[in-house]
């Protein structure tokens, strides 16, 4: 329910934002029964994530389109591949075009750099995750765009994981006293600790953390932390993780990499609509 919920907010004040009393163009020039057809065509090779919203999007403007995809959420297409046929008013497919195609580009461009991320992990035992540094308010379709490229999601928000920082350590008086604090006050929920040397790293494990953060750590850090941790806690690497660095340091054996560049430096994937009219 919260997901559908989001999304559709998403919408709604995408097409207020843009449309708001009318397309005065479109409405002007376009008579109200015509009709057209629309095809997205891929300009750039990728992953392709977001058709469903943005058929979500041209639904509002006119609930009868007939919508036939020709590729799936998280498939590869090519350059030139055709990703979907709209079939509807004409002035519905031009008002929605714009806010249907940023929401899709955008979602396929944080899906091609997810699957570029994982190709660079395969034969590794370690996952690739998302971060919060998303753009405000897109987040739920960001972090389905992740799972399209084969990523996996991190925590959606400040309340579905208890993620200790420098800052909340400094407040509580340690790491053990933060973990402790959080088991008493919310005792099902699953605590993360960040650290950033090998002396925090066993702070955390007597402290129980059930996940490890390993906050820019040097590759040798990182591998002694992991040895060190010898799976009383999950670990998770983070902190300038590049695309060229991820397999050296999935090679420590950590169990996760969290890249905040999946969703906070997003290139939107090149994607075209053309429109023809019909004459029914």
């Amino acid at each position: 329910m919260k997901r559908e919920y989001l999304i559709d907010k998403i919408i709604s004040l995408a097409i207020e934002e843009d449309v708001e009393s009318g397309d005065v163009t479109t409405n002007s020039l376009v008579p109200e029964n015509r009709a057209a057809v629309a095809e997205m065509t891929a300009k750039a090779d990728g992953v392709v994530s977001g058709l469903e919203i943005a058929k979500s999007v041209f639904e509002r403007f006119d609930i009868g389109i007939k919508w036939t995809p020709f590729v799936e959420e998280g498939d590869r297409v090519i350059k030139g591949d055709r990703l979907v046929r709209v079939e509807g008013s004409y002035r519905a497919l031009l008002t929605a075009e714009r806010t249907a195609l940023n929401i899709i580009q955008r979602m396929s461009g944080i899906a091609t750099t997810t699957a570029n991320y994982v190709k660079e992990l395969n034969g590794a035992n370690t996952q690739l995750l998302d971060t919060r540094k998303t753009a405000p308010g897109m987040r739920i379709l960001d972090k389905m765009a992740v799972k399209a490229g084969g990523g996996k999601n991190h925590r959606m928000g400040l309340y579905d994981l208890a993620l200790i920082k420098d800052n909340h350590i400094k407040i509580a008086g340690g790491i053990s006293n933060a973990v402790s604090q959080i088991r008493e006050a919310l005792p099902e929920i699953t605590i993360e600790v960040e650290v950033t040397n090998l002396e925090e790293t066993i702070e955390a494990i007597h402290a129980e953390a059930d996940i490890i953060m390993l906050d820019n750590m040097s590759i040798e850090q990182m591998s002694a932390a992991v040895k060190l941790i010898d799976n009383k806690a999950k670990t998770e690497a983070s902190g300038n993780m590049t695309l060229q660095r991820i397999k050296e340091v999935a090679s420590t054996g950590v169990d996760f990499i969290s890249v905040g560049a999946l969703t906070h430096s997003v290139t939107a994937l090149d994607i075209s609509m053309n429109i023809i009219p019909t004459n029914y």
